[in-house]
């Protein structure tokens, strides 16, 4: 947490951490109380064997505003943290002034999340040391800043007894996560009060112009930004693209 002024949480994407949003909230630290948090499974969370559907994320959102005395915040995501946020957008309307959902809809397709499966599966291993991990990184993340590498290694991963690294994120809690994004929450998504924008890089690997073209059409009277030059890693590859449109939010 940094900063003073109106709250913002901001919530992380699968297998990722609080650190990816680092560039955000430095910018958004004179305008606002930020709050980068480590979701459910993640990080330096808890990781529960069970309870990781959009209903748990939220809860845990508003469990935290309750334990830090805010009563109400902007709450922005990236991918799974877009749904995310979205979702406590909807069940919670009375702690949300606006949601900002990065590169994610509900009509992503079956498709695109088994492959989303096998990917994030494939990155629970062992890495011999944090110069082999950065490699990884930039070759799985290949638009990312370099900043964004070194934040993803420092973050993501811890070193065991026998001296290899492991990733934080817990794989069952990975798997069970991507298995709940197969109820797409659309219900939620089109029910949100708020005001909501939402980004989507066009090279995204996992919004498809069908997709974000479906979400459009839920929700016409929101604010839609396609960003030419990103994938699917907003945050890290135009974060400052991303904090001027939490800046927007506030002034408005």
């Amino acid at each position: 947490m940094r900063g003073s002024g109106p709250a913002i949480v901001l919530l992380h994407g699968t297998s990722a951490n609080h650190a990816v949003w680092e560039p955000v909230a430095e910018a958004l630290a004179e305008h606002a109380t930020v709050i980068a948090l480590d979701q459910r499974g993640h990080g330096r969370s808890d990781k529960p064997a069970q309870g990781y559907t959009g209903r748990d994320f939220a809860g845990d959102v508003v469990t935290v505003l309750d334990a830090l005395g805010i009563e109400r915040a902007i709450v922005g995501g990236h991918s799974l943290g877009g749904r995310n946020a979205w979702t406590v957008g909807a069940l919670h309307p009375g702690r949300v002034d606006a949601v900002v959902s990065v590169d994610y809809t509900p009509y992503v397709e079956a498709s695109v999340l088994d492959d989303l499966a096998a990917r994030v599966a494939g990155g629970h291993r062992a890495f011999p040391d944090v110069a082999a991990i950065e490699d990884y990184i930039r070759g799985r993340y290949p638009r990312i800043l370099p900043g964004a590498v070194e934040r993803r290694a420092r973050w993501g991963y811890t070193q065991r007894a026998d001296g290899q690294w492991w990733p934080l994120a817990d794989p069952d809690a990975m798997q069970q996560l991507i298995e709940g994004f197969r109820t797409p929450w659309d219900a939620e998504f089109r029910a949100v009060s708020a005001p909501m924008t939402s980004i989507r890089g066009a090279s995204s690997r996992i919004v498809s112009e069908a997709a974000w073209s479906a979400a459009i059409a839920d929700r016409p009277q929101d604010r839609w930004i396609l960003v030419n030059d990103a994938d699917h890693y907003i945050p890290e590859e135009h974060p400052e693209l991303v904090a001027a449109e939490f800046v927007r939010l506030l002034a408005s």
